[in-house]
């Protein structure tokens, strides 16, 4: 029984470790259907602290999205996309109290039977914001902000990282209430 409730509390921390946590503000007087064409704002890209790599890997993420929604890439866009990336340590800190069998009792070894496991983890924490620029007012009419733990072990987990990162927050572009 103790294993099993270990394991589910393992899972649940793995899981949301794992999600990226979105949130989108927008224009609401911006008529997102009328955009059809965007390029990368590059004077944006080029101020991220990120490394080279990872810009390539965000923009050809956010490129491929824009794809499958139908927009296309342009000499002469309607909007401009720019990126904007930041990082911190996070620690997380979790005490698991196990009662030792069912109820509570009086054991002389253990007070009260209580168990305290105390587990400490440390992560980096990225936020990721993609920001769309109208080109011809020169103003932002969309931003979306995604923030989750970052997994830097090796490149290819990197590489999937970004992309789950990128789709997530993509999932609200357009607005729905204005949507293409």
């Amino acid at each position: 029984m103790k294993k099993c409730i270990i394991l589910f509390l393992s899972a649940i921390v793995l899981f949301s470790c794992n999600s990226v946590k979105v949130t989108s503000d927008y224009d609401s007087k911006v008529n997102f259907k009328s955009y059809k064409t965007f390029a990368f704002y590059k004077p944006e890209i080029d101020r991220a602290k990120i490394s080279d790599l990872d810009k390539k890997r965000i923009l050809r993420a956010i490129e491929v999205a824009l794809l499958e929604k139908g927009f296309t890439k342009s000499n002469a866009p309607d909007m401009l996309v720019g990126i904007f990336a930041k990082s911190r340590e996070k620690v997380n800190i979790n005490q698991n109290q196990n009662n030792q069998g069912f109820g509570w009792r009086w054991n002389p070894w253990m007070m009260n039977g209580l168990n305290s496991n105390i587990q400490v983890s440390q992560f980096s924490e990225g936020t990721l914001f993609i920001d769309f620029i109208d080109t011809t007012k020169k103003e932002l009419i969309w931003q979306g902000i995604g923030s989750g733990a970052l997994k830097t072990q090796n490149r290819e987990k990197k590489e999937i990282r970004i992309k789950e990162f990128v789709a997530e927050i993509m999932t609200q572009f357009p607005p729905e209430s204005n949507g293409k």
